[in-house]
């Protein structure tokens, strides 16, 4: 009897761990990111200066299309937000798909939202501008990110799971110096750590 008692309050306790939510990703102040506000993001493994990320042109001679790119700041961050797979979920959570979209004016006639697409001059896949917000599956695959914890503070990631049967390319989100001279984000590079700000 006590071992059948034993049993079953494991396998419930195992259900209830399945079926909790990742743990939410939390700003600066402890308080967990939410759709819809507005953040900013400085690096927290750049030394002897402050970085950030923000939308720039990154074609050839810096023109358009937009790409993501790594920027030395005195001061002026971009703000953009995050909206979570699932609209009707207002916490932005750990290892769970999200669009990520910088506000402000869309440069090269394309909007602000991230998405993940092959650079033939760099000969790797950068992110870039130009994304679809919402609308999760595989017409769309290439627009989710995910935010996991590390030791300093926050990574980006690209392993959407939006479509339970495409095969899809998993790595954290670095930096990669392009033939301009600009430090892009790509798939791979030098990994790039973060906190949140509001």
């Amino acid at each position: 009897m006590k071992t059948t008692i034993f049993f079953s309050l494991a396998f419930i306790l195992c259900i209830f761990k399945a079926n909790s939510a990742p743990d939410p990703v939390l700003d600066d102040l402890g308080k967990p990111l939410r759709s819809g506000v507005q953040y900013y993001v400085i690096l927290t493994n750049i030394k002897n200066y402050t970085s950030t990320i923000w939308p720039a042109a990154v074609g050839n001679n810096n023109t358009c299309p937009a790409g993501v790119v790594e920027h030395q700041t005195k001061g002026w961050v971009n703000a953009f937000t995050i909206a979570p797979v699932d609209p009707k979920k207002g916490v932005i959570r750990l290892y769970t798909d999200v669009n990520i979209k910088f506000l402000g004016s869309t440069l090269c006639d394309e909007s602000n939202v991230w998405k993940l697409k092959y650079d033939k001059d760099m000969k790797q896949y950068a992110v870039m501008m130009g994304g679809v917000e919402g609308n999760p599956g595989p017409e769309t695959l290439d627009n989710w990110f995910k935010i996991e914890k590390t030791t300093d503070g926050y990574k980006f990631v690209y392993c959407p799971s939006v479509c339970s049967y495409c095969k899809v390319m998993c790595g954290d989100i670095g930096t990669t110096i392009d033939n301009n001279g600009v430090s892009r984000l790509v798939l791979g590079g030098d990994p790039i750590y973060f906190n949140f700000y509001i």
